[in-house]
């Protein structure tokens, strides 16, 4: 079994410092990283890469951003992996961050859903003044979507799932991680939020362009919400 990742970044010339520590972090695991440069959708970037791989059905593939540090120890990481990931044959994707319920408006971190106790897991930011903050989103456990800042999941579930972009999404860098984790949830898979020290250096500003508003709406339209887990 391998572990590979692939990580979007815009230029070789100028990696940010996250990605050079996660690159370090990623060799003492022994996971094969391939960093996709300046490419015009996450969506492709993605498909291509994982077909360049070819990887085998029981190999892991992990998807995440270029401004993310891992503080945690390689051993636990990896343990996370091989628990939530080829000890469960149901496993779809996990990440750091998700929510067990997802709303009609299709935005995870809801605030009334989170106030409800329904969001999982924990992930550190940085505030402006440079300061590092826990945000806690609930305890660790099984979701139906999940955030896009690190994913990851068997080749298997991935072949299954798909990694193009749906035909009505009109960005080409939005939505993608709700479209991957509730396709897995529609289709059987359990996807898991786990507790492990992660800082994402972006605090959410792309949220608020153009492109992100079109995908969102246009996966409301055509997708019957909300999403939640069986009793």
């Amino acid at each position: 079994m391998n572990i590979y990742s692939l990580i979007c970044t815009r230029d070789l010339n100028k990696i940010p410092s996250s990605l050079m520590k996660t690159l370090e972090f990623y060799k003492n695991c022994d996971i094969k990283t391939k960093l996709l440069v300046n490419q015009t959708s996450i969506f492709e970037g993605y498909s291509a890469g994982f077909e360049e791989i070819n990887p085998q059905d029981d190999d892991i593939l992990i998807f995440c951003h270029d401004d993310i540090e891992f503080d945690g120890k390689n051993k636990d990481f990896l343990n996370i992996l091989e628990e939530r990931l080829i000890k469960n044959p149901k496993s779809g994707f996990i990440g750091p961050a998700g929510t067990s319920f997802l709303s009609q408006n299709a935005v995870w971190w809801d605030q009334t859903v989170w106030r409800a106790g329904k969001h999982r897991g924990l992930v550190s930011h940085i505030s402006p003044e440079g300061k590092k903050y826990d945000t806690d989103y609930g305890p660790e456990g099984q979701v139906v979507v999940l955030d896009g800042l690190f994913l990851a999941a068997k080749a298997s579930t991935i072949r299954k799932v798909g990694l193009n972009k749906p035909k009505y999404f009109e960005g080409e860098w939005d939505f993608y991680d709700i479209h991957y984790t509730s396709e897995a949830h529609k289709a059987g898979f359990e996807n898991f939020a786990f507790r492990f020290p992660i800082t994402h250096h972006s605090r959410g500003e792309l949220v608020g362009r153009e492109s992100w508003h079109k995908n969102r709406e246009a996966f409301v339209n055509n997708n019957n919400l909300p999403l939640q887990l069986n009793d």
